[in-house]
């Protein structure tokens, strides 16, 4: 069967149910429909004493269309530790309209570990894409109606860094120019869409403690300059207190289940490649104070994923993750061992051997946090035992134990191994998380770290336009911030097409900006797009209602 039958083919529980299975009263919850609910701030607030539970990270190798499936362990890895007889639940982000209708699909897992409602997930949802859309216009709508108006801030038109966004893949949004028409439509400037997901708004509710914090954060986002080159900030424009009120519903958590009837907060989605990528802070912290286990993933893989994870989601938070899972396939080994898509069905261990060099770099890098970690390899048919046993002997070279997981065809059961030697690895506390850098050291010298240290580069390019920027920064108070690398997910260098584990190549940072709201510096590398394009046959193309009703080629 197809994802998108499994699915269909749930069992759900009435969300009452599931938030019982949390000790979440149901005068806290607020329901959108039978199967989704949002968690009331007030009940938030009355768990800030409780103890956490411990946090575990899934994350994964570099893509490759060969598909690793990431979600679906993270999704498989809570119902596996619920089916051992722990209290777990995952945290996951949103999924967004522009890569549904696009090229990467939904973001709900597969198979039988999988999240549902799966299409209301995967579309509209309980809407907070939508708000933070409004929200983030709203703003533009002001700092257009601001200079028409007389200007009182001073802004200098040609200076105003605030775009707009639509939750959608559009190229050709990505350069406008607005206000045409004379006189009575204001100012004609440049400007562009990014989409919503690369929106600062979308990492501020992502990283926004409350409802107060979120505010804060909001009026603090530099949104022009004036011809001094001197900041002007959303709270200048007055749109913080508006934009807040937009919000207020999109900051609750939302609360589903997975196929097993398992707990499972939504929220959240900026994209790793181009923001953090990491579900909110919120849904994090309040996971860990309602469950003992709490499964949560980072996008793309753990070069750009993970490393944002732990170098600003955990050191913004004060969170203290416990264990990591690191997600690979033969197929994906195969690709980075230079075997085509077309020819991964037959056997050849050597591409395999080849290929876990990938997976090798990301061990590397990923004991740098000081947070230990088991390989998850995720089942596809066409594995042979052979194939499985070369990840599995490279990953003990290294010291590092790789389990084989077939929780896409047998859900939590296929995971009980897996789950186990995360609860031994949680347990035993040997966890002794520290981020890369430290906040002290300067914007330049971080995004250094990240790029050597990470990425393996020789060198980082960058004009001294960049590096006046920076300084220029550090100098206004924002150099304790930490950097987000905006890359291509796809291999370790800024060359989409280069796999593996290469070296011998610089990291080229074609831009910096400070998004002061959501407290980080994004260094943009190579060409990264931050309004991503439809593919020659997108997605859209396949979905449909079929003669029930029911939406068809959305997964």
């Amino acid at each position: 069967m197809s994802d998108i039958e499994i699915a269909r083919k749930a069992n759900k529980k009435p969300i009452q149910e599931i938030g019982e299975k949390l000790g979440i009263p149901t005068e806290a919850l607020l329901p959108y429909g039978h199967d989704k609910a949002k968690i009331g701030q007030d009940f938030i607030a009355s768990l800030k004493d409780r103890p956490n539970g411990k946090l575990i990270l899934v994350t994964a190798i570099n893509p490759t269309p060969a598909g690793e499936g990431k979600t679906t362990t993270t999704v498989g890895l809570g119902d596996g530790l619920n089916a051992i007889g722990k209290k777990a639940m995952i945290c996951i982000r949103e999924a967004s309209l522009g890569p549904n209708f696009g090229m990467k699909g939904g973001a709900a897992g597969g198979g039988y570990a999988q999240v549902v409602p799966m299409e209301e997930m995967n579309l509209h949802f309980t809407g907070d894409f939508h708000a933070i859309t409004s929200a983030h216009n709203l703003l533009s709508a002001m700092i257009d109606n601001h200079i028409y108006w007389g200007n009182e801030c001073e802004i200098d038109i040609r200076r105003v860094a605030w775009r707009r966004v639509l939750d959608m893949n559009d190229r050709a949004l990505r350069s406008i120019v607005c206000n045409l028409g004379g006189v009575a439509n204001g100012f004609p400037r440049e400007t562009g869409f990014d989409i919503t997901v690369a929106s600062e708004v979308m990492a501020i509710l992502c990283l926004a403690t409350d409802l107060k914090d979120l505010e804060k954060r909001l009026g603090d986002m530099i949104v022009a300059y004036r011809r001094d080159r001197t900041p002007v900030y959303a709270r200048d424009i007055k749109a913080d207190g508006a934009m807040t009120v937009l919000l207020k519903d999109a900051m609750q958590p939302n609360l589903v289940q997975t196929l097993e009837n398992n707990p499972a907060f939504v929220h959240g989605g900026p994209f790793a490649n181009i923001a953090h990528g990491c579900n909110t802070v919120i849904a994090t912290t309040t996971a860990l104070k309602l469950a003992d286990y709490v499964v949560t993933e980072a996008g793309f893989g753990a070069d750009l994923g993970a490393e944002k994870f732990f170098d600003i989601k955990c050191r913004k938070a004060g969170l203290k993750p416990d264990a990591v899972v690191l997600v690979a396939t033969v197929r994906a080994m195969k690709m980075n061992g230079g075997v085509k898509k077309d020819d991964l069905g037959a056997e050849n261990v050597e591409a395999v051997q080849k290929g876990c060099a990938n997976l090798g770099r990301h061990i590397e890098n990923l004991k740098k946090f000081g947070v230990p970690l088991v390989v998850g390899i995720n089942h596809f048919v066409t594995d042979t035992d052979a194939e499985v046993q070369a990840i599995k002997d490279y990953c003990a070279t290294m010291g590092v134990e790789a389990i084989l997981n077939t929780h896409w065809a047998n859900g939590g059961e296929g995971i009980k191994e897996t789950a186990k030697k995360v609860v031994e690895l949680c347990e035993a506390g040997t966890a002794q998380f520290a981020p890369l850098y430290e906040d002290d050291m300067s914007l330049f010298q971080k995004i250094e770290t990240i790029a050597k240290g990470i990425y393996r580069a020789d060198e980082v390019l960058a004009d001294q336009k960049i590096r006046s920027q920076l300084k220029e920064w550090e100098d206004q108070g924002y150099g304790n911030l930490p950097v987000c690398m905006a890359k291509t997910q796809y291999s370790f260098t800024t060359d989409p097409n280069r796999r593996g584990a290469p070296t011998g190549h610089s990291l080229p940072v074609r831009e910096v900006r400070l998004s002061a709201g959501a407290g980080f510096v994004v260094a943009i590398c190579g060409e990264i797009m931050t309004m991503p394009g439809l593919p020659r046959k997108p997605s859209a193309e396949a979905i449909r209602l079929n003669a029930e009703g029911q939406i068809e080629g959305l997964f």
